[in-house]
């Protein structure tokens, strides 16, 4: 009898020494940049945020540098619960679904308050299509803004006509189109070689991308014209969320809304830095001058249009909220 009891005692312990790890639950989330990325720092203050706030209950473990998945990879891997959660930037999905892409409408959205003031009215359209494929959207995070990098002043949208024109997507080779430049197609790995040997010799990109490809070695100058402010956004299934507890799914909601307030103050400060270090190594930064501006935008509102032919009513309800908004 003793024996039993001791045995019962025993498994009674040992069940509830293993009750902390049953109840555990762990979620990988691929994302594509790398692990000193500031959105790869902020996906992982998530995890701990959220690991804090459920005593351990429920970890994230943060995959960068595409290491579990290629980018393009990720959000379908999350839909099929591969992953129970991912980062992806946004546009990179857009032949799939106009709404995708209305972040990177060049002249659309010219500040970050402008930026933030977008993301509200397409959230809820981003939130629909998501729930459709199962998945439930946490939060969004900007990059730095576009701008115009070149060799010589840029004054007026005439001054871009025959340059070697750097494109990297749809939007930036109907600039060059429009304005008369020469489109060539280079990606952000090959730009400091196409810039060296002359093949390109102005862009338009982020003050990051300019930073890393050491620009001030070809170039002389940077327009801050803030041309567009792309996203990262964050998603998880759907059906792993509702596996959770309540406490764990508020724990997880509420550490979503802190990341994408940080986010957006540290992709401000970020933009700030990049831009300071350029000038630093003698590049002449500056806004655009009123007749490139009104140029641009002129382009902006081209560039709009054929959006809005690709995304219909529902693209056009977006914009229309959008401009309201802005009033």
């Amino acid at each position: 009898m003793k024996h039993m009891t001791r045995l019962t005692l025993s498994l009674a312990g040992a069940l509830l020494m293993a009750a902390p790890a049953l109840a555990q639950t762990k979620w990988n989330l691929p994302a594509a940049y790398p692990q000193d990325n500031f959105h790869t720092e902020n996906l992982s203050l998530f995890a701990k945020d959220v690991a804090d706030a459920t005593g351990g209950k429920l970890q994230i473990a943060v995959h960068g540098n595409a290491s579990l998945f290629k980018a393009p990879e990720i959000k379908r891997a999350v839909q099929t619960g591969q992953a129970q959660a991912g980062e992806v930037l946004m546009s990179l999905h857009e032949n799939e679904d106009p709404v995708y892409g209305l972040d990177v409408v060049p002249f659309l959205a010219t500040s970050f308050d402008q930026a933030k003031k977008l993301w509200d009215v397409q959230r809820p359209a981003l939130e629909k299509k998501l729930s459709g494929q199962g998945l439930m959207l946490l939060f969004a995070v900007p990059w730095p803004p576009q701008g115009i990098f070149a060799k010589k002043d840029i004054n007026t949208v005439e001054d871009l006509k025959g340059v070697k024109w750097r494109s990297y997507n749809p939007g930036t080779a109907r600039i060059a189109e429009l304005v008369g430049a020469q489109p060539v197609t280079v990606q952000a790995a090959d730009l400091p070689q196409a810039l060296a040997t002359g093949v390109v010799n102005t862009f338009m990109t982020s003050g990051a991308t300019g930073y890393d490809s050491k620009v001030w070695e070809s170039l002389t100058h940077f327009y801050d014209t803030q041309a567009w402010i792309p996203k990262n956004i964050t998603f998880v299934n759907k059906a792993a969320f509702d596996a959770l507890d309540k406490p764990a799914q508020e724990a997880v909601l509420k550490a979503a809304k802190t990341a994408e307030e940080r986010g957006w103050k540290t992709a401000q400060e970020k933009t700030k830095w990049y831009v300071e270090q350029m000038a630093a190594k003698g590049m002449k930064v500056q806004p655009p001058g009123p007749e490139l501006k009104a140029g641009l935008l002129k382009i902006g509102e081209q560039l709009t249009a054929d959006w809005l032919k690709k995304a219909g009513p529902e693209g056009q309800a977006i914009v229309d909220a959008y401009k309201k908004a802005g009033s």
